[in-house]
């Protein structure tokens, strides 16, 4: 039995971070562009706060949030599952978890070609 391949997970930590947000600010989502400020970073806002249309991809969802990534960014990363993580840090960036001293960020590796393969039929 194959096991899904998941284009985007998060680690507990940022799980814990996520679960603070949520108690403070209600339901959540992420988005990772390559615009201003923080680059591609990925920012959480509150569900509905941040306006996705035609030109994000939905990867999936991380711990109960939908997580979105620019088109254009989505063709760099394609090839790759990232990890949502927190680091401590202030990012310039309008993420809710910016007051709390820390930062979300990507850490990533190549999928292998079986998973890509796995991606496709998903």
């Amino acid at each position: 039995m194959q096991m899904e391949v998941k284009r985007v997970l998060v680690t507990e930590k940022a799980k814990e971070v996520i679960d603070e947000l949520r108690d403070r600010h209600g339901p959540l989502m992420f988005h990772q562009s390559g615009g201003c400020c923080d680059g591609s970073t990925p920012m959480c806002f509150q569900e509905g706060e941040f306006r996705v249309g035609e030109s994000d991809v939905l990867l999936g969802e991380v711990h109960g949030c939908v997580f979105y990534m620019a088109k254009d960014q989505y063709e760099y990363w394609r090839h790759t599952q990232l990890t949502l993580d927190v680091t401590p840090g202030r990012g310039a960036s309008f993420s809710l978890e910016i007051p709390l001293g820390i930062r979300f960020l990507i850490r990533s590796r190549v999928f292998t070609q079986e998973e890509m393969e796995q991606l496709q039929t998903l």
